[in-house]
């Protein structure tokens, strides 16, 4: 039995999740390339130091993307002075400036998680070629 508290209910829940798709919608970023695991990605990050602002840059693997929408995340491994480096990125996010593509690579999983366990020259992946018409 559908009463009158609970059809005031649902327009309430309604009317919050379509103002939250909305303020979504402003937020989400449309200039973004398209991302796949195995590429090697390099990615303009905001960083704050005390009142200044400057673009840093942070280039490796990505071997994972999480999410859809707005909550998109990657997953970005580079190997820095012999030790691995994971950073976990959302790509909506207004910290991250600029994403660009530099290579893509053919991998058959969709997590690389087995990257970590190698390093140096086993942990090179075959990269892809766009075929040209």
């Amino acid at each position: 039995m559908i009463t009158t508290k609970f059809i005031v209910l649902i327009n309430k829940l309604m009317k919050t999740t379509e103002l939250i798709q909305k303020i979504e919608n402003y937020q989400i970023k449309q200039d973004l390339p398209t991302i796949e695991v195995g590429d090697i990605a390099r990615m303009g990050i905001l960083i704050q130091e005390g009142n200044k602002q400057r673009v840093q840059t942070y280039e490796g693997t990505v071997i994972a993307k999480m999410n859809t929408g707005i909550n998109t995340a990657v997953t970005v491994r580079r190997i820095f002075q012999g030790i691995s480096i994971e950073r976990i990125f959302l790509l909506h996010s207004p910290s991250i400036q600029s994403i660009e593509i530099i290579r893509n690579s053919k991998v058959r999983r969709a997590k690389l998680f087995y990257l970590r366990n190698r390093v140096g020259k086993n942990a090179r992946l075959v990269q892809r070629f766009s075929k040209t018409k």
